[in-house]
């Protein structure tokens, strides 16, 4: 399973670097930013599951960050972290579309359930199914247990590591597949060598797809890549 994404924006280097080593423990990946204008570029470079902001940032404050991040995104959960604890700022926080707000000090496990049960709401899992049921992608059912794609009545055989990769992103379908992700889950190493590697097989995987013209494997400069449907 992908472990989710979090952007912590924190200027006090202590405590950022304490939030980030804790939560990359607990199995979140983790970006720290320290002030308002690299939290917004962080942003807009990465694909986050739930923003932690410091209200107090230098540059740009994190309420600005938060309106500047909801003026793109609706959806992904914010929490702020604050010295404050002044009922109006909080107000105005919610106000501007935050999920939680958590006044310093706090406990670190406090902090940890409410991101758990935030990212429970927003990302609900029902019905998952078995690990190796069949998937199906475009006109193409997967059955990845067999390492096989059938098209009609046509099957097409793939090597483990095509398998892998195609599960892969399948399961990310419509999202960004992370480069560093799919190395070490497939191949344990993140070398330039392996990086190459798993180019070639992208490559495999688009010719195999290109039966189904509304597929595309899209790449993704400098995050990874996408499987979409065009149509």
């Amino acid at each position: 399973m992908q472990k989710a994404k979090l952007l912590v924006v924190e200027d006090d280097p202590n405590l950022g670097q304490i939030l980030q080593e804790y939560l990359e423990v607990k199995g979140y990946e983790t970006r720290l930013a320290t002030d308002g204008e690299e939290g917004l570029k962080a942003y807009q470079q990465g694909q986050y599951d739930l923003c932690l902001l410091d209200v107090m940032l230098p540059l740009k404050d994190g309420f600005t960050l938060a309106e500047e991040i909801r003026k793109q995104d609706k959806q992904t959960p914010i929490i702020f972290l604050t010295a404050k604890s002044l009922k109006e700022d909080t107000l105005h926080g919610l106000r501007l579309g935050a999920d939680d707000y958590i006044t310093k000090p706090f406990s670190l496990e406090e902090l940890l359930l409410r991101i758990n049960a935030i990212l429970k709401r927003a990302h609900p899992q029902p019905n998952r199914q078995p690990a190796n049921a069949p998937l199906q992608v475009g006109k193409f059912t997967f059955l990845p247990q067999q390492q096989e794609l059938r098209l009609g009545e046509k099957q097409i055989s793939l090597t483990a590591k095509e398998a892998a990769l195609l599960k892969m992103l399948i399961e990310h379908e419509g999202r960004t597949l992370d480069r560093s992700t799919a190395l070490k889950s497939i191949w344990h190493d993140d070398s330039y060598f392996n990086a190459r590697s798993m180019d070639v097989y992208i490559t495999k995987l688009r010719k195999i797809l290109k039966e189904d013209p509304e597929l595309q494997i899209m790449s993704i400069r400098g995050e990874g890549f996408k499987l979409v449907k065009l149509r």
